[in-house]
């Protein structure tokens, strides 16, 4: 017993010997850096700073070359022996440019973009501070290359190079939060992740599945939240921040707090936002088709239609949200890190506004129409070592479980039965990612991946007038989804200009579905069904920089989506005179995409980005006619039916140009610009060819910036192109609840553009204010294929103290 104390005694006295911090600053104002990385290839180590600029770096003893980055600052390179000679303390010089920059999401591990030949763009939390995004889907608008579509106020579906949706993947601290219902229609479930709560967020354009699997054809969103921070003195580390929001447009009422708290080997971090948002305002210049001047409310146990006091308020759109995080850290040693982390976000019932501008007989079609209580709770547990072996040099094992709960509510005008449909998902993955040096130009990453969802879902009908409820269809057969999957990705230095990049994937799903709990409303000559298939994939690409102000890339990768309950869940849409029956060969939708990029600075004043990509999507599920036990035709509700399934028998086309722009000016001046322009053409169930729904019109957003050590001033322009009647998806031409009228009475998305100013200013070292104005001339106006429109002329008042 008194060898095993002394042994510890030792092994902690090692610790302590061999623990060393370094300190990074700014150069021109000596104050600390947060956020800086720090990556060593031998060893390999990462690392970054905590909010006093310190970061422990016993893990780096040894090494030759340790790139030290910042964005918005010049990269250094410095061995440990010269960070000793320099007292291990560090001065960042600004920098006008970066071609590089560290991501993650690229392979789950910290490295240079400089390596990666997709195009990667980070969101830094100085841009969302002075922005004030009121949510996730908000966060990724501002980056100006991101397109959102939103059905109500709560809410936001990204459009990414043509796809949306379900062919798009969310990450959050590495975990996918796609489910096993993400549908083909707009989905809500961003809003879920707390924009206070993230400290870096990247989008991956293109396919990103030999790394993140099913789903991510048009691109990865991945979001890094609040990472807790070690101290690296005696005393505890105690940091955070409090912010108070207020907004006119929507009456918007937010509260946040964090606070991280850092020992030696532990560290807590907690969050906690709260938002309230009234009914949304749109402008008062725009078109009329915008407006519904009424409201229904519910009187004396009858739909009275009410006429407003201000037309321009888009009633029902009011909700509210809550998110709790909670976050520990333990790192025993330099090889082991732990980290654990709790979140949970709930929202208020909200309305689904598109739906309450159809009409019916000359007045409201819907008394209720609605979203319910949308919740999300995710617990995961990422285990890292860092030890050098055999087979990896560091190695990272992701445990999660989510709970997904979400509904939907509607009651037609004067009728007494109201309709509930819930779907509860738990979700479980677990990933085993790996790290190997093979040599020092050679880098391999390879992991495996297993995911299941259990899918339950219920229908119900009320009757108002007594009370009564009575089950009904649900939206779903309850089911289970999984996948198992392993990858590899090889990242080889050519010469110290030319890098090349390939991986490949095998994944292996299957779904099984219970039809029974619909029997007795549906009656399909089945009740169970199941999909068993795989799918590889793979990617290759390079990234050339014949001169430090160049870089040249090229990728081509394929990317897949393997059939969700969602899909099999379309028999639900059948209808006398046509079955849908489920189709137990599907496989997955495949794409093909390549990629060519270009980024040049000119003069350490000008910066130009251009990206250029074309992606097919082959085996893309549409409905067909098809045979049941060899028949084309059974009975259904009486009738003798046509026999349809879903079926891999569609294309689908997108190609376009992402360009930006940079420029530099004396005196704190600045400019940039980002647009987006795309064409996608796709296949529809009866064959013919339709433009892409999800396909964004042209967009983007100018800004001219005005920075000083206190202040940081912005002015800018959003805009949009115009949406004519004829390039319309055929399944939106006849949506008049969400678009305006041309001159023919055709529907169509008119162009737009808003004119915006924002402001941030530090009134003391810990107190800034946060200040602007959206939408400067009140236009009134919808982002294409939005159900509701965007805010009017919207004041923005924020305070923020940090501590």
């Amino acid at each position: 017993m008194k060898k095993n104390i002394l042994l510890w005694l030792l092994l902690g006295l090692a610790n302590i010997c061999f623990s060393q911090t370094v300190t990074i600053k700014e150069k021109e104002t000596s104050k600390p850096l947060e956020l800086v990385t720090i990556i060593s290839e031998s060893p390999h180590a990462f690392a970054t700073t905590n909010t006093e600029g310190k970061s422990d770096i016993s893990a780096f003893e040894g090494a030759t070359k340790m790139v030290i980055r910042s964005l918005g600052y010049k990269t250094q390179v410095k061995s440990f022996e010269e960070l000793k000679s320099m007292g291990f303390e560090v001065f960042m010089e600004t920098s006008n440019f970066n071609l590089d920059e560290v991501v993650v999401s690229a392979t789950k591990w910290s490295q240079t973009s400089d390596d990666i030949p997709s195009k990667i763009i980070s969101i830094s939390p100085k841009e969302v501070a002075l922005q004030n995004p009121q949510t996730a889907a908000d966060m990724l608008n501002i980056s100006g290359q991101v397109y959102v579509q939103k059905s109500q106020q709560g809410g936001g579906s990204p459009m990414i190079r043509g796809f949306a949706t379900n062919r798009l993947l969310y990450a959050v601290d590495g975990i996918r939060m796609n489910t096993a219902i993400f549908r083909g229609g707009n989905i809500q479930n961003v809003i879920n992740i707390d924009p206070f709560a993230v400290e870096g967020a990247e989008v991956l354009f293109g396919p990103g599945s030999v790394i993140y699997g099913s789903d991510a054809i048009g691109g990865v969103m991945s979001f890094k939240t609040l990472t807790p921070h070690f101290s690296h003195e005696e005393k505890p580390l105690i940091t955070g921040k409090a912010l108070a929001r207020y907004s006119s447009a929507n009456k918007e009422k937010t509260g946040h707090f964090d606070v991280n708290i850092g020992l030696k080997k532990w560290s807590f971090v907690t969050s906690y936002s709260s938002w309230n948002f009234d009914h949304l305002r749109q402008g008062s210049n725009g078109p009329e088709d915008y407006i519904k001047p009424y409201f229904v409310q519910r009187q004396n146990e009858e739909d009275i239609v009410i006429t407003q006091e201000d037309p321009l308020l888009q009633i029902p759109s009011a909700y509210s949200q809550y998110n709790l995080m909670q976050k520990v850290r333990f790192k025993p040693n330099t090889f082991w890190d732990l980290e654990y982390g709790f979140h949970y976000s709930e929202t208020s019932p909200y309305g689904r506004y598109d739906r309450h501008n159809r009409v019916r007989n000359g007045t409201a079609r819907y008394a209720e129409w609605k979203y319910g209580s949308q919740k999300w709770m995710m617990q995961n547990l990422n285990i890292t070592n860092s030890q050098k072996t055999a087979i990896y040099d560091q190695v990272t094992l992701r445990l999660g479980i989510q709970s997904f709960e979400e509904s939907r509510i509607d009651r037609s005008l004067n009728k007494d039965e109201r309709t509930t449909n819930v779907e509860n998902v738990e979700a479980y993955s677990a990933n085993l990612d790996f790290k190997k040096s093979l040599s020092k130009k050679n880098t391999i990453f390879y992991g495996f991946e297993y995911v299941l969802n259990d899918v339950s879902s219920e229908g119900s009908v009320k009757d108002i007038s007594t009370n009564d409820i009575t089950l009904s269809a649900s939206r779903y057969p309850n089911s289970t989804w999984g996948s198992f999957a392993a990858y590899v990705n090889e990242i080889v230095d050519i010469s110290s200009k030319l890098s090349l990049q390939a991986g490949l994937r095998y994944a292996q799903f299957k779904l099984d579905a219970d039809f029974s709990n619909n029997i007795d409303f549906y009656p399909l000559p089945f009740t169970t069904a199941d999909i068993s298939n795989g799918s590889l994939t793979g990617s290759i690409g390079g990234v050339y920089r014949p001169a430090e102000s160049l870089v040249l890339s090229a990728n081509f990768g394929t990317a897949f989506r393997s059939p969700n309950v969602d899909d099999i869940g379309k028999v639900f849409d059948s209808e006398p005179g046509a079955v849908t029956v489920p189709n137990p060969d599907l496989k997955a939708e495949y794409a093909y995409n390549f990629d060519l990029g270009v980024a040049k600075v000119f003069g350490d004043a000008v910066k130009l980005d251009l990206t250029g990509y074309y992606t097919v999507l082959q085996n893309a599920l549409v409905r067909r006619n098809f045979q049941l036990n060899g028949q084309d035709s059974i009975m259904y509700f009486g009738e003798l039916s046509q026999v349809q399934a879903l079926q891999n028998a569609a294309t689908a086309n997108v190609y376009g140009i992402q360009a930006g722009i940079e420029v530099k000016f004396s005196g704190g001046f600045s400019f940039t610009s980002d647009i987006n322009y795309q064409v996608g053409e796709e296949e529809t169930d009866d064959g013919t060819k339709s433009p892409s729904r999800h396909a964004a019109p042209l967009f983007g957003v100018t800004r001219l910036n005005y920075t000083t050590k206190k202040l940081n001033l912005q002015f800018y322009a959003s805009y949009q192109g115009e949406v004519k009647f004829e390039d319309l998806a055929i399944s939106e031409r006849s949506k008049d609840e969400i678009y305006a009228k041309d001159s023919n009475g055709n529907n169509y998305s008119p162009s737009w553009c808003t004119l915006n100013v924002k402001a941030s200013y530090a009134i003391a070292e810990s107190l800034t204010i946060n200040a602007g104005m959206e939408n400067l001339t009140d236009q009134r106006y919808r982002p294409y294929s939005s159900g509701i429109s965007a805010p009017g002329r919207n004041f923005i008042l924020s305070l923020q103290a940090n501590f």
